[in-house]
């Protein structure tokens, strides 16, 4: 089971918009292999950052809206936000040291 909290259309203002910490996004779907090996690497992230960075997932498929809402086109793709903003965005599955590189400095 993820450590990343599974966020909706309903959940997104007060899980993502309104979180005091930045906020990783991994939009996804269940169709998408690149997505699923990413899976490891957003739990570990979950379990390093705990407390600094909250990581949630949103299945594309479910809910369109706001993906589409960040341009999201293709997936695995990820945002981080801070205070409700893009702060960065990535997309496609990369190593877990190159991906917590990109975080971090957002943090």
């Amino acid at each position: 089971m993820s450590s990343a909290l599974d966020v909706t259309d309903a959940t997104w203002q007060s899980e993502v918009l309104d979180s005091p910490i930045p906020v990783l996004v991994d939009f996804w779907a269940p169709w998408c292999g690149p997505c699923k090996m990413m899976g490891p690497t957003i739990d570990q992230l979950a379990g390093e950052m705990e407390g600094k960075l909250k990581v949630v997932k949103l299945n594309t498929q479910e809910h369109p809206e706001v993906a589409a809402r960040y341009g999201v086109m293709s997936i695995p793709n990820f945002v981080v936000l801070k205070s409700g903003a893009v702060a960065h965005q990535m997309v496609g599955a990369m190593p877990y040291a190159a991906f917590k590189a990109a975080v971090e400095p957002h943090i």
